[in-house]
């Protein structure tokens, strides 16, 4: 299996670098590398992840979702959001960062054989809960990374420091109402999440809700993105302010799940 992560790694490594912007000249349009690559590269491994995401979660007694299966889930979940999105091709630099990290991570439950991992019971409710988790916080990566990417053009145009390798992009007011299109999806999604958290605790984790600080900082969490969505519906929040909640509260909603397994399981081992 470890010759089936490092092709995977391999496969990731190939498609971020064919979709690196090369600019053709300084005031030229951009081009990149993938013309010359086939378009099943990306696909393949995003199959091939999810098959060995699958292996090692998977298990008779229930779903294995320890620290490095669910890092590989959701940096896996990204990728497959920023594919399937285009964003990888409308913002290359996205691209550069998502599928590396995919394929690093990948890496991680192959290494990090956690013997005091917990495993989630095999029930639909559970299932159901943690997959609406697992695609709520990869969404929020991926919009907290086209935040970071669209800060950094807004600063360039501020500057008057023109990027060849941007030439060709839409409007920056189209790409942050797509950004603000996949925050709506992604606050759903926390928003079922937060509830069948709340009203089935009991039956997923076998324990009545108890306010620890995994669910404090995805009520938080939850609270920010709801502010930010209805700030930009009454005052028109744009620009730097709402790209800020859009940091602040995925930071909260990774403290909140992987944040908190990361202390648990690597630097307590409970």
């Amino acid at each position: 299996m470890i010759l089936l992560h490092l092709v995977l790694l391999g496969l990731y490594g190939i498609a971020a670098w064919a979709l690196w912007p090369i600019p053709a000249s300084a005031t030229g349009s951009a081009r990149t590398r993938w013309l010359s690559w086939p378009p099943w590269v990306i696909p393949l491994a995003l199959v091939l992840h999810g098959s060995l995401a699958a292996a090692h979660i998977v298990a008779p007694e229930g779903l294995d979702l320890s620290f490095g299966n669910a890092l590989s889930v959701v940096a896996g979940l990204a990728a497959m959001i920023a594919y399937t999105t285009g964003l990888m091709r409308t913002l290359p630099r996205i691209a550069a960062v998502v599928l590396p990290t995919a394929g690093i991570f990948s890496l991680f439950p192959v290494f990090m054989n956690n013997p005091h991992r917990f495993a989630y019971a095999d029930a639909p409710w559970a299932a159901a809960h943690v997959a609406l988790a697992l695609l709520a916080y990869a969404l929020f990566i991926v919009a907290a990374l086209q935040a970071l990417v669209l800060m950094g053009l807004e600063k360039r145009l501020r500057r008057g420091l023109p990027d060849p390798a941007t030439s060709d992009l839409p409007p920056l007011l189209t790409l942050e109402r797509f950004l603000f299109r996949l925050v709506g999806l992604a606050f759903v999604l926390l928003t079922l999440t937060v509830a069948s958290g709340v009203f089935f605790s009991e039956e997923i984790f076998g324990r009545p809700l108890t306010f620890n600080h995994k669910t404090v900082f995805s009520i938080l969490a939850w609270v920010v993105f709801g502010a930010l969505l209805l700030g930009r519906e009454r005052y028109g929040w744009r620009g730097r302010v709402a790209l800020r909640w859009i940091l602040t509260g995925t930071t909260l909603l990774f403290l909140a799940y992987l944040g908190s397994k990361f202390v648990l399981e690597v630097l307590l081992h409970r």
